[in-house]
């Protein structure tokens, strides 16, 4: 068995989880804050990764970032940077694919923070960032694990959005998802059988994670 998908597969979903993690903390921040009028729209596209099909998302990032034509074409003639068919592409794809995975949870917690936490900050002088930093943060660490760990998980299992931006290259975008589908187009189902059941097994610890940090465990069968 080739181990190069999976490597890259685990290079990938690292990089997406930090990236997304960056991104995510003010955007979560501002959804879970705002009532501006513009939130409702904003919440819509950030959670779109989720009802469409990754096809559509790779297709419309394929078109996009076509070296050929619009902001594909500026990017390469002025930047020489080709997202077509490139590890940045996976990249992207996979940030935008995942990012509802990242957002939400650490949405929710913070929505679910009681006010006064934030009233008895600042009157203790503290600033906003201070107050997000060093108050708000700490008091949501199963949100943000909850965060890292499905966006990690979720990037893992793609398929669509890699394959339609990434193609399959080997060592450069041939992820694990497109590796078991090759493999089983070749009737090679001991290969794919070795992936499928490497990645199997490290999605269900990663869920088992996720409901260990919830408490749900430990509530349920020890509390």
């Amino acid at each position: 068995m080739d181990w190069s998908p999976l490597l890259l597969t685990f290079r990938l979903a690292f990089t997406t989880t930090v990236i997304l993690f960056v991104l995510s903390l003010p955007l979560a921040y501002w959804l879970s804050q705002s009532r501006s009028r513009w939130r409702p729209i904003i919440e819509a596209l950030v959670s779109m990764p989720l009802v469409l099909p990754p096809t559509v998302i790779g297709f419309y990032l394929l078109v996009a970032f076509s070296p050929s034509e619009g902001l594909g074409a500026w990017l390469d003639e002025h930047l020489g940077l080709r997202l077509v068919f490139s590890y940045a592409g996976l990249v992207l794809g996979s940030i935008i694919y995942s990012l509802p995975f990242m957002v939400h949870p650490i949405q929710a917690g913070l929505t679910h923070l009681p006010d006064s936490l934030k009233e008895a900050s600042y009157v203790l002088g503290k600033t906003r960032w201070e107050t997000f930093r060093y108050v708000l943060l700490p008091n949501i660490k199963p949100s943000i694990l909850t965060g890292l760990i499905l966006s990690f998980a979720h990037t893992i299992g793609e398929f669509g959005v890699v394959l339609m931006i990434g193609g399959n290259i080997p060592d450069k975008t041939r992820v694990a998802s497109i590796a078991i589908y090759d493999e089983v187009e070749s009737m090679n189902y001991g290969v794919a059988n070795q992936y499928s059941l490497i990645l199997f097994l490290l999605s269900f610890f990663i869920l088992l994670t996720v409901y260990l940090i919830n408490g749900r465990y430990l509530k349920r069968y020890w509390i």
